[in-house]
Formats: C-alpha cells, sequence, structure tokens
C-alpha cells in the first residue's frame, strides 16, 4: 500500500463527486472561531489559537461517510443485486442514500448496537436492513456471506481504498475553504476518515487520532505494533465501534500520523453536550471527541496554532439530548 498516491487518488474522487454536488453531496460550513467562543481555557486563547469546526455533520445523509460511499459506488460497476454493507449506521445511511441517487438496489447489514433512530432512517431510503449480533464484527460477517451468496457490490464501511479516498476530499474541501490548518483532530473507529485526511495532508498538517478509551483501536494497534482486535463499547460504540484498524488507515498512520490520544465517555459525552446546549449543533458522541479533547486538555494547541475539529456526524436520537 505504500506506493499509492493518495493526493491523486483524492482528486480522482473528487472529480467523480463533483458531479453530485447539490443532489447528493453538500459543501459543509467550516466555521473560524475564537478559543473563547468554544468555552476553551483561557490559556488557549491567550496563546492566539484559532480553532475551526469543521461541520461535517450537516453532510447529506448526516456524516463523512456520504463522500466515500458514493466514490466507491461511482468507481465500480454495480450488478443487478445492487450494493451490501454492513454498518454500525453511518456507512450503511450513507450507502443507503447513494444507491437511491442511482437508482439501484441496497441491503445492509447492522449490529444490535446501532439505535433504532439510524435503523428508521436506512428504512426510509429504501434500505432493505438486517439486524445481526451486538457487534459491528457479528454484522460484517453476516454481509461477507451475503455477498458471496448474492454477487452484490460490497461496500467496506471504511476499509476500502475508494471509500479512504472519498473520506480524504473532506481534507481537499478544508483546504480550499480555509487554506491549511496547522492540526486537524479527527476521531477514529475503522480509519477511514483518518486514512482519508492523513492521505491528503501528509506532513504538511499534524493529523491527530482521537478514540473512546472504550474502543482504542489504533491506539492497542500501536501498542502491538500491528491490527489487533479489541473488545469495543461505551457512548460512541455505534459509530466508532470497529474492532480493528483498518489495513488502509494502519498503513497511511503510520507513515503519517504521530499522536493517538484516548478520551473517556464522560469527557465526550460532556462535550456533545456542550455542543448542543451552547451551540445548538446536535451531534452523535463520535463527532464530539475533538472538542473534548481540547476541552480536557489532552490535546494543548502550540501559540498561535490553527486547530481543525471536524465534527463528523450527526444521526443521533435527538431524546439522548435532554
Amino acid at each position: 500500500m505504500n506506493d499509492i498516491d493518495w493526493p491523486a487518488q483524492i482528486e480522482a474522487a473528487a472529480d467523480r463527486l463533483a458531479a453530485h454536488r447539490g443532489a447528493y453531496l453538500r459543501e459543509t460550513p467550516l466555521w473560524k472561531l475564537s478559543p473563547t467562543t468554544l468555552g476553551l481555557p483561557a490559556a488557549i486563547a491567550a496563546g492566539g489559537t484559532e480553532v475551526w469546526l469543521k461541520l461535517e455533520q450537516l453532510q447529506v445523509a448526516g456524516s463523512f461517510k456520504a463522500r466515500g460511499m458514493m466514490n466507491r459506488l461511482l468507481a465500480q460497476p454495480i450488478p443487478a443485486a445492487g450494493v451490501v454493507v454492513a454498518s454500525g449506521g453511518n456507512a450503511g445511511i450513507a450507502t443507503a442514500a447513494a444507491a437511491r441517487a442511482l437508482g439501484v438496489r441496497c441491503e445492509v447489514f447492522l449490529p444490535g448496537v446501532s439505535p433504532e433512530a439510524k435503523r428508521a432512517r436506512l428504512r426510509a431510503l429504501g434500505a432493505e436492513v438486517t439486524v445481526v449480533g451486538e457487534a459491528y464484527a457479528d454484522a460484517l460477517a453476516a454481509c461477507l456471506a451475503r455477498q458471496r451468496e448474492s454477487g452484490a457490490l460490497l461496500t467496506h464501511a471504511y476499509d476500502q481504498l475508494e471509500v479512504v479516498a472519498g473520506a480524504g476530499t473532506l481534507g481537499r474541501e478544508i483546504e480550499e475553504q480555509g487554506g491549511l490548518p496547522d492540526a486537524v483532530l479527527v476521531s477514529v473507529g475503522g480509519g477511514g476518515l483518518i486514512g482519508g485526511l492523513a492521505g491528503w495532508f501528509g506532513q504538511r498538517s499534524r493529523v491527530v487520532a482521537l478514540e473512546p478509551e472504550r474502543a482504542p483501536t489504533l491506539f492497542r494497534a500501536r501498542e502491538a505494533g500491528q491490527p489487533v482486535d479489541v473488545e469495543v463499547g461505551g457512548v460512541a460504540a455505534d459509530s466508532l465501534g470497529a474492532k480493528r484498524i483498518g489495513d488502509f488507515a494502519w498503513d497511511i498512520t503510520q507513515r503519517e500520523v504521530r499522536d493517538a490520544l484516548l478520551l473517556s465517555d464522560e469527557a465526550i459525552r460532556a462535550a456533545q453536550l456542550w455542543l448542543w446546549k451552547e451551540m445548538k449543533l446536535a451531534v452523535e458522541p463520535a463527532a464530539a471527541l475533538p472538542l473534548a479533547a481540547l476541552q480536557t486538555g489532552a490535546y494543548v494547541p502550540r501559540a498561535g496554532e490553527k486547530v481543525c475539529l471536524i465534527v463528523c456526524g450527526a444521526n443521533l436520537d435527538p431524546t439522548s439530548l435532554a
């Protein structure tokens, strides 16, 4: 995988997706804010830090996954059996929305941990939904068996070249909108998003991996020196519930990502509620990790640093914000 030209792959993905901007994809807002607006420690504000919020939760289908899933469907021939995907929810929603836009059949396998709000959204998009087991790995095993039986196009939630490259178009869009950030803080599950961002920014920006303490796929892989299975749970398990970091993400992050930080469920939940109460941004727990990293001091910006927080998804049950 070391020989993949990721900027070229991401540019090709952007070209494919350009025809679907507006109908299926949005250019999501980039907010540039003072740290005081986000209630961050005075020392961060005094250091001249600028905080950017990339509001990707406003993407069609409610998350960054729209980019990678559509890129996968556009890059590969789609058989009569349509497409099939295993997902905690967001990749399934994005695949179903892409399939509907292209007029093809979509089957989604979900684990029991997936919330009802995501299942309802999938059904509304016309997907055939099957709930299997409790964890993402259970849904993936059933999905792979179904794909072998039906011959449908397999869309992986995070570990395919087209999916990672599609996610990388988010980094390209950030640079087009605001210039080059000094640091990019991003949540990690299976690694499709951080893989794409690291593939785009490389060493030009400091890409920081953020994981829940109860779903540390990249952190544990680094300890072991290779991808390993981990037990996953906690508040962000439906979105960041992959039990092993993807091969593409592992390869890219080994070369391009220095920092992998862990955050508690309490910190993640506090940041999620802060975004709702103070900014009126309704986001799922996975999207709150970047703010949690700043609020807790897990990540301390350097003086004058431009820090971009990726707000990656909003497919949540609104009653959870009460």
